[in-house]
């Protein structure tokens, strides 16, 4: 070979090698966790739970990139005429009523102030602890932020209608349509915080084939929010408010379209672009897996619209990782069949971009706002 050859193979050679070493940077590692949890309560209905500490280093450990961390905002009542020496630790365990409990915003935040940076870094703590009915709440949100700012990147998850938990709570019901919450969710728009809010799309064991009840005041209510991040938890579904099913006739499925015609149209509206979905409770999982077309629609939901819906637990008063892995691997059906982007999207990235942003933004507000 002579010598101006050899230095062309040689030139070509080192260029072949940069360029893949270039390409080895740019592509994003894989990650050695699992998923980020968009949704997980440390506490239970009485208060109850898991040290943040060792919710971090011992249950999430390698298998949990990050994670949302809540209470929850309402506190079951023990009534001894009710239910005796028994004390109840779950709404479904007692007729007693359910009260709001602010005090979990305050406990969050200490348990979080005691964690390590790196510990802190995986976690995005998140106000619950008002009263959606009151409008004083975004006065409670605010004060929140003041008393404990570099903590926060979002409000929720708290509940509006919630089958057999709504009607338990005490004082005024919450409503989609009470102003209230509209001045919740302006302040969060202002502030740049996530919402993560719970709200039934249906009543309980409504009649088949009808519209689903709550639909339109939800639709209503997000348009009237275009500024704010808002996550739909549980995509609107419960325990027994099922996805509704399609209608025999196309004249009847114009008028009453299926559950999943539903999310793929609010999915393709523009005027709501700022809505996203998590798949969190093993309830939705339980759905989504339950037949081999209904795997084939979700995959085909998630694989179209995998920057809109985030994967989550909705673990509560987790005591060991194997809870939150077994809600996960609910989804094996479906995560097989995802694209590799799309998976990586719906489990990890879309919590990375929605929260990393809330904590920008919220930071910045609390630098103007908080002396």
């Amino acid at each position: 070979m002579n010598l101006l050859l050899a230095s062309v193979v040689a030139t070509l050679g080192l260029a072949a090698c940069m360029s893949t070493a270039q390409a080895r940077k740019t592509q994003p590692p894989a990650p050695a966790c699992l998923f980020s949890d968009s949704h997980f309560h440390l506490t239970n209905y009485v208060q109850k739970g898991t040290d943040m500490g060792a919710y971090v280093d011992g249950i999430m450990g390698d298998k949990v990139c990050r994670s949302t961390v809540f209470g929850i905002p309402l506190q079951q009542t023990w009534s001894y005429g009710n239910s005796g020496d028994f004390a109840p630790t779950y709404y479904l365990q007692s007729d007693a009523p359910l009260y709001y409990y602010s005090f979990t915003d305050a406990y969050i935040a200490s348990a979080y102030l005691k964690l390590r940076s790196g510990q802190r870094a995986r976690l995005d703590p998140m106000i619950t602890g008002f009263n959606p009915a009151d409008m004083y709440a975004a006065d409670h949100i605010r004060r929140v932020l003041e008393t404990f700012p570099g903590v926060f990147s979002g409000i929720g998850e708290f509940t509006i209608h919630k089958e057999f938990v709504s009607s338990k709570v005490a004082g005024e019901i919450a409503s989609l349509t009470n102003p209230a919450l509209d001045r919740i969710l302006d302040f969060a728009g202002e502030v740049g915080l996530a919402v993560i809010l719970h709200s039934d799309i249906d009543m309980p064991f409504a009649k088949a084939g009808a519209e689903p009840v709550f639909l339109q005041q939800m639709k209503d209510l997000l348009r009237r929010h275009p500024q704010t991040t808002i996550i739909w938890a549980h995509i609107g579904l419960g325990r027994v408010v099922h996805p509704v099913q399609g209608q025999a006739t196309a004249e009847a499925a114009e008028r009453n379209p299926s559950y999943r015609e539903i999310v793929q149209a609010l999915l393709d509206d523009p005027t709501l672009s700022h809505v996203y979905f998590d798949i969190s409770w093993d309830e939705v999982a339980k759905y989504a897996v339950a037949s081999p077309e209904s795997i084939r629609n979700t995959t085909a939901m998630l694989n179209t619209y995998p920057d809109r819906i985030l994967f989550g637990t909705d673990s509560v008063a987790s005591t060991e990782q194997a809870s939150q892995l077994r809600v996960y691997h609910l989804w094996d059906p479906i995560w097989s069949q995802l694209a590799p982007e799309a998976l990586r999207k719906v489990t990890i990235d879309n919590y990375a971009r929605i929260f990393d942003a809330a904590r920008v933004r919220v930071r910045a507000w609390e630098k103007a706002n908080v002396k």
